[in-house]
């Protein structure tokens, strides 16, 4: 027999139920209980001159007893909180059918006024218990009934009585059925209230923790809603303009959404895409949105959802991307005809020095020899220069001392001729092994600090700091998960504005006499490494070069 599970609990707020709770009925049945025997005693007490005292002290027992019982209850059920069971229903039910029958039996049998009472002790079992359960105590009821007239008024055995036991079967299969049927329905909106509550909790926790900003403005353009993320990229507090027009205020923000929200409020539409820019007192970014209109049930402007991300880290992903392409486009071109030039190259010089150091030579022709070996050299050098670049090949992928080789490329410049007593280098690093081209890595750290020490043409401090990189410092959309972060940076002059946007091109350059090769050999070895370079500079506070290299190596850009 099933215990009465949830009905014996206190309605949630909320849960949606139809009927009322185990509790609040048995609460009713305590004071009900308590007050039918205290009247019936009163009344018997006030009358006491025309009824026998053995009634009087029958009734009064039967008071104390459902006074003491009822108490008990509440303290077991209300107080202590303990599960009323089934077992717990048949006591209470089975000592209210025992109260009515004193009751009945000191007022008249089947012809007293209290003999609805055991309707209503059936009924309220009947809610209480299942269907099977609550016949079970009718059949208790209706023989304790039977038994009473039997015993004490067998001149009212009539057919009178049948007819009662059978108003008693069908008070209890009728309750019951209906019982079942919404205790049913009061389960089913129960669990759907609670999934509701739980769709809202996750959908909550969703929105609080998503990186996307989320903001919805009604109809007339006031704010309904912004999340956390919303908060953080546009700067503001959205409590502050809960209910308040806020689309001025996104507008200055960024022009973009304020003018996506508005559109979409205006044309309905339930689904606009566009990318936009937010710019704050401190920094700008780039942004991708999609807007969606809600149509409201009273003809109302439609309210206006935008879900916005920040995707300035893919937008310099993807141009990380496009630069690699045209680097590697300019590296076979480079390479072609790097081979072309450099034997003709060869056999002029050749033969120049041969015309310029004969014996018939003249002062003039050993001159112009002279300047035409010296400009082949330096042609030469430079076509090298263009067969670096184009040979940036991952050879040997292999464990590297990241540290090291630090150390070394900036030793090696500690000896190059631009380098000033004044200079000052630092190295920082404390990284796990990283596997990768030693001699690629080298050259990548010593080209960025040479860079910073001719770019600066004087005092200079080059720091040079090597780490695991931290989750919050790996661009959104980069394929790791796990990067070193290679950083060289300097106090010097910084990059001219004209310059930034194409640092990393072939043949330009900053300085008078430079090639324009070298970052773009940076570039080109970082991206062997499949990895990311970013340059950030400030004119009057110099520059930063960031590097993430992927841990678990280049074994796939060696292949």
């Amino acid at each position: 027999m099933r215990p009465l599970g949830a009905d014996a609990r206190p309605a949630q707020p909320g849960a949606g139920t139809t009927m009322p709770d185990a509790l609040s009925l048995l609460q009713w049945v305590y004071v009900g209980r308590v007050l039918v025997a205290t009247v019936v005693f009163l009344a018997a007490a006030f009358y006491y001159t025309a009824i026998p005292p053995e009634v009087i002290i029958v009734l009064a027992v039967a008071a104390l007893a459902s006074l003491g019982a009822s108490g008990a209850s509440a303290f077991w059920t209300h107080i202590r909180r303990h599960r009323a069971g089934a077992t717990f229903v048949y006591v209470q039910a089975s000592f209210d059918l025992a109260l009515v029958t004193v009751v009945m039996h000191v007022t008249g049998g089947a012809e007293s006024a209290f003999l609805p009472l055991y309707i209503l002790v059936i009924a309220v079992a009947s809610v209480l218990l299942p269907l099977p359960s609550s016949l079970l105590l009718t059949a208790l009821a209706s023989s304790i009934f039977v038994a009473d007239i039997v015993v004490g008024f067998p001149e009212q055995l009539s057919i009178a009585v049948w007819l009662q036991i059978g108003v008693f079967v069908s008070v209890a299969v009728a309750t019951g059925w209906l019982a079942s049927r919404v205790r049913l329905v009061g389960q089913e909106r129960a669990v759907l209230v609670e999934e509701v509550k739980r769709l809202r909790l996750e959908a909550g926790d969703i929105l609080r923790n998503i990186g996307s900003g989320v903001v919805t403005v009604d109809g007339d353009g006031n704010l309904l809603y912004a999340n956390p993320s919303a908060e953080r990229l546009l700067a503001f507090d959205a409590a502050a303009y809960v209910d308040r027009p806020v689309l001025e205020l996104l507008a200055s923000r960024s022009p973009e959404l304020a003018a996506t929200l508005e559109a979409t409020r205006q044309s309905g539409d339930h689904g606009t895409r566009a990318e936009g820019r937010v710019t704050l007192a401190d920094h700008a970014f780039d942004i991708g949105l999609t807007t969606t209109a809600l149509e409201a049930s009273d003809r109302s402007p439609p309210s206006v959802t935008a879900i916005f991300t920040d995707i300035s880290d893919q937008k310099r992903i993807q141009s990380l991307h496009l630069r690699a392409e045209r680097l590697e486009a300019v590296a076979e071109l480079s390479a072609s005809l790097a081979h072309e030039i450099k034997n003709p190259l060869a056999s002029i010089r050749s033969s120049v020095e041969q015309l310029a150091n004969a014996s018939a030579a003249g002062d003039d022709e050993r001159f112009l020899g002279q300047l035409v070996i010296r400009e082949s050299d330096r042609l030469s050098r430079l076509l090298n220069e263009f067969l670096d670049f184009a040979r940036v090949r991952v050879v040997v992928a292999k464990p590297v001392d990241l540290t090291q080789v630090l150390r070394s490329a900036v030793d090696v410049v500690r000896q190059h001729p631009a380098c000033r007593p004044q200079t000052e280098m630092r190295v920082v690093a404390d990284c796990p092994p990283l596997v990768g081209d030693e001699d690629l890595l080298h050259r990548v750290v010593a080209n960025l600090v040479l860079n910073a020490v001719q770019a600066a043409n004087g005092d200079v401090t080059v720091t040079v700091e090597a780490r695991r990189a931290r989750q919050s410092e790996l661009p959104r959309g980069a394929l790791m998960t796990a990067a070193v972060l290679l950083r060289v940076s300097d106090n010097g002059p910084g990059i001219p504005t004209d310059l930034r946007e194409r640092l990393f091109d072939p043949f330009v350059s900053g300085r008078i006499g430079g090639s324009g090769l070298g970052l773009a050999i940076v570039q080109r070895a970082v991206e062997a490494h499949q990895g990311y370079v970013f340059v950030e500079s400030t004119s009057g506070k110099g520059s930063t070069f960031t590097i993430l290299l992927p841990l678990g190596g280049s074994d796939e850009a060696a292949a």
